[in-house]
């Protein structure tokens, strides 16, 4: 008897009963039809009749344009291709491109979601990427230049978290240099890890209060007996947690010194033995400079508006982690297993920071990375 091939599509109708639900046996393949892109299937749901395409919630959906158009403009927007260079080059406006752009922003979104959770990580690195909206200084900044934590233009930093053991990005923030940004990077980085990692960055002064908000504990104080208000709970740094800084000392460009301090949790880092180093994650800084054209310097494709930068970094986040190939993750593959044929062949498998986490067993193709599709977080497996 033959079985109901699982086609990986959930039911998209809100008053089914399988309503965004995979692989439960209710969906089939009813029809074919041809597109600019090939040929596409049509699927029903045998729950409630329901009939939607495959690109239905994909960044595919409802375009004219061929996928591959699609694809090229959304890849140059990843190695340092700016706006209005896509659009010369295939014929669109920029307003399409954006609207791509925001699609793939979503989809990324979604992956974000679904797969970067509770992740076993040891430690993470902190850091913020010097970047400006629409004008170098805002309307409204501080005597230093930074702008107001409402500002929206003027210098706005790329706050990112980083698992170096795995090479994985976990939480991207876009905003202002100031408390708020700092702690929103926070609380994204601990509903991604699980435990209380250790957090090392540079010296900025921003990270912990924010540590100290998110990862605490109150300590009370017994009542005396005597006349007047008990006193207030304080806030006590997490038990576990350790933080340390990487202070830099320059002079006209080059470095002078090098201090490390370390301000939470002495103890637990000298037993974990694990070195205070930020320097892989500013290796992903020039990553991101030579992959997102908003982050070159003294270029003229910066971004007007925040939104938009938000939706590069976001797009670029999910890229970075399950379709790109990280040379440093790569495998020896055994001498019966190369691949390739002809004089060269390939000795390495190559992997993902999302392999290295074990979120993925493969490197997702771009179409893929567009196109692929989760159950609720409540219905899905962390296997993903």
């Amino acid at each position: 008897m033959r079985k109901a091939k699982a086609w990986n599509q959930p039911c998209p109708n809100s008053n089914c009963e399988h309503y965004q639900q995979m692989n439960r046996g209710n969906i089939r393949a009813i029809s074919t039809y041809l597109t600019a892109s090939g040929k596409r299937r049509i699927f029903q749901c045998k729950t409630c009749g329901q009939a939607f395409s495959e690109t239905r919630d994909t960044v595919f959906f409802d375009l004219r344009t061929p996928e591959e158009k699609v694809m090229l403009a959304l890849k140059m927007l990843l190695v340092r291709v700016g706006l209005s260079d896509i659009s010369f080059v295939l014929g669109v406006t920029e307003e399409t491109v954006l609207e791509w752009l925001a699609r793939a922003a979503e989809q990324a979104e979604k992956i974000n979601q679904h797969l970067l959770r509770e992740l076993p990580v040891t430690q993470v690195q902190l850091d913020e990427l010097w970047n400006f909206v629409e004008r170098k200084r805002s309307v409204q900044d501080t005597p230093q230049g930074e702008s107001q934590p409402e500002a929206t233009d003027g210098r706005q930093w790329v706050w990112i978290s980083y698992a170096p053991q795995f090479r994985l990005i976990l939480a991207t923030v876009v905003g202002p240099r100031c408390l708020a940004s700092a702690l929103q990077l926070i609380q994204l980085t601990a509903a991604i890890v699980s435990g209380v990692p250790c957090f090392f960055s540079d010296g900025l002064s921003r990270y912990l209060p924010a540590l100290m908000e998110v990862y605490h504990r109150l300590k009370t104080f017994a009542r005396t007996g005597k006349r007047g208000r008990p006193k207030n709970p304080v806030k006590e740094p997490h038990p576990d947690l350790v933080y340390a800084q990487v202070v830099k000392e320059k002079a006209k460009g080059r470095l002078k010194s090098l201090t490390l301090r370390v301000l939470c949790g002495a103890e637990r880092l000298q037993s974990l033995g694990l070195t205070i180093s930020t320097s892989l994650i500013e290796r992903l800084n020039l990553t991101l400079r030579q992959a997102l054209a908003p982050l070159v310097r003294k270029t003229w494709s910066f971004c007007k508006d925040r939104v938009q930068l938000r939706r590069r970094v976001t797009f670029f986040h999910a890229f970075y982690n399950f379709a790109r190939p990280h040379q440093s993750l790569r495998l020896p593959l055994p001498v019966q297993e190369a691949q390739g044929t002809g004089l060269f062949q390939s000795r390495w498998q190559p992997r993902t920071p999302g392999m290295a986490a074990g979120l993925t067993d493969h490197v997702w193709s771009f179409r893929h990375l567009l196109t692929v599709k989760f159950e609720p977080i409540h219905n899905q497996s962390i296997s993903g």
